[in-house]
């Protein structure tokens, strides 16, 4: 298979971050990591695909080996999922190993997940290929192995549902289609956490579309905690904040790119509230933030909001242009990562979320959509250009948008067959 297929298919990164495969797998690796930790609390979308769709993904990792040129593939999955592994193990390919990961948080991230299989460290600022490894999604790599243009999400349906299931969806439908699957909502007022309880973001727009890089949807009641922790203004988070903290060190403690020798350190972020977010030495490793929220949400014993401190700091040092090159403590993470990781058991306590069920079961199901609504940004880079215009007719799986010359982006492919009723920072099709 070849870098062009991957490219025409427009298989993005469908962990969230959304990364044109094609620009990922054109490098030169040494191993490439299948990323089926999935540490987010009440999602299992991978883990199904694992088990369901297991030789696909087998598959486009192998295919991926060979591009990047590595000489081993290992996949990452937590130790728990017995059946999977099991399920697994007899269909691996020559040079391919399964690394079992603790069930923890955050496991799925790339550079704790590329420590635990190599105890390489990523530098501050690098990413994984700077110690030879490229990381790949499960859901990417069965987009691989399918060769057709991508134009079904899988995601799991969680929270306050009848049925909390994984389903595979076309683009564009709505997140309300999507929650119909699982039973509709179970609560009179419902809210949504879109991609994850951890990193995820607030949403009541059940209207909103499923794009490459939707990763689930928790519904939650109006009056969740998690629902006020997302959507308390930032006004609140530097008011309490500056007048709160304690300097007890908790967040420092608990974040994972401080343990792996990172210079963050999110409670001199929290000082620096006190100081009109001025100094550069308690604002400046803010920029190594890899935004999982532990911090927030499970480290503080005040309720306090250090991720977003960092965040707000790391965008304005971007904006600034600043950048602080320095190595990172090779000691910390051999003494400390292993006991400090949080078990998942425990974080889906603490974020009030042990009333709902924690499965998420591969249902065949889908949305028979009559309409979808397709946006022209669905990757990392710049939006794609609409290839087609209102009034055209197009076949699903035709490309109907495109990036721009020298753009990094990734193409977009009509999702139902039917016509085009808008084009603007979408494209809606109407069958």
């Amino acid at each position: 298979m070849s870098i062009d297929v991957i490219q025409s298919c427009g298989v993005v990164g469908a962990g969230g971050a959304g990364f044109p495969t094609h620009v990922k797998l054109a490098a030169k690796a040494e191993v490439i990591i299948l990323n089926a930790a999935e540490c987010e609390p009440l999602l299992h979308k991978d883990k199904e695909l694992l088990k369901h769709f297991g030789d696909e993904v087998l598959a486009g990792l192998e295919m991926g080996r060979q591009l990047v040129g590595a000489a081993k593939s290992v996949v990452g999955i937590k130790g728990k999922y017995h059946d999977v592994i099991d399920q697994l193990k007899p269909k691996l390919h020559p040079n391919m190993a399964i690394k079992e990961l603790s069930d923890s948080y955050p496991a799925g991230d790339e550079f704790i997940l590329v420590y635990d299989v190599t105890g390489k460290i990523i530098q501050p600022g690098k990413i994984p290929l700077s110690v030879g490894a490229v990381v790949m999604n499960v859901e990417t790599a069965l987009n691989a192995a399918r060769r057709k243009p991508v134009t079904t999400k899988y995601l799991t349906i969680a929270g306050a549902v009848k049925n909390p299931v994984t389903v595979g969806v076309p683009l564009g439908v709505t997140f309300a289609q999507a929650i119909e699957l699982a039973g509709g909502a179970a609560v009179p007022d419902p809210v949504l956490l879109v991609g994850g309880a951890m990193m995820g973001r607030f949403s009541e727009k059940f209207t909103e579309p499923i794009t490459k890089t939707t990763g689930g949807l928790i519904v939650l009641p109006r009056d969740h905690p998690l629902v006020h922790r997302y959507t308390q203004p930032w006004k609140a988070i530097k008011t309490i904040g500056a007048s709160c903290c304690d300097q007890c060190g908790f967040c420092t403690f608990y974040c994972p790119r401080y343990l792996l020798g990172h210079p963050i350190e999110p409670h001199k972020a929290m000082r620096s509230l006190g100081f009109n977010m001025a100094g550069e030495s308690t604002t400046i490793g803010t920029q190594f933030c890899c935004e999982c929220n532990l911090c927030t949400m499970m480290a503080c014993p005040e309720d306090l909001d250090p991720k977003n401190v960092c965040t707000t700091n790391k965008r304005q040092l971007a904006a600034e242009g600043k950048k602080w090159d320095v190595q990172a403590d090779p000691n910390r993470a051999e003494l400390h990562l292993g006991n400090r990781r949080v078990p998942i058991a425990r974080l889906v306590r603490k974020l009030g979320l042990s009333q709902f069920r924690n499965v998420g079961p591969y249902i065949k199901e889908t949305v028979a959509a009559k309409k979808v609504t397709l946006p022209l940004k669905q990757h990392v880079g710049a939006p794609a250009v609409a290839t087609v215009k209102v009034g055209d007719t197009v076949k699903a799986g035709a490309v109907i948008a495109q990036p721009a010359p020298k753009a990094l982006g990734a193409v977009i492919h009509a999702s139902i067959a039917g016509k085009v009723t808008q084009v603007t920072d979408v494209v809606v099709i109407e069958a």
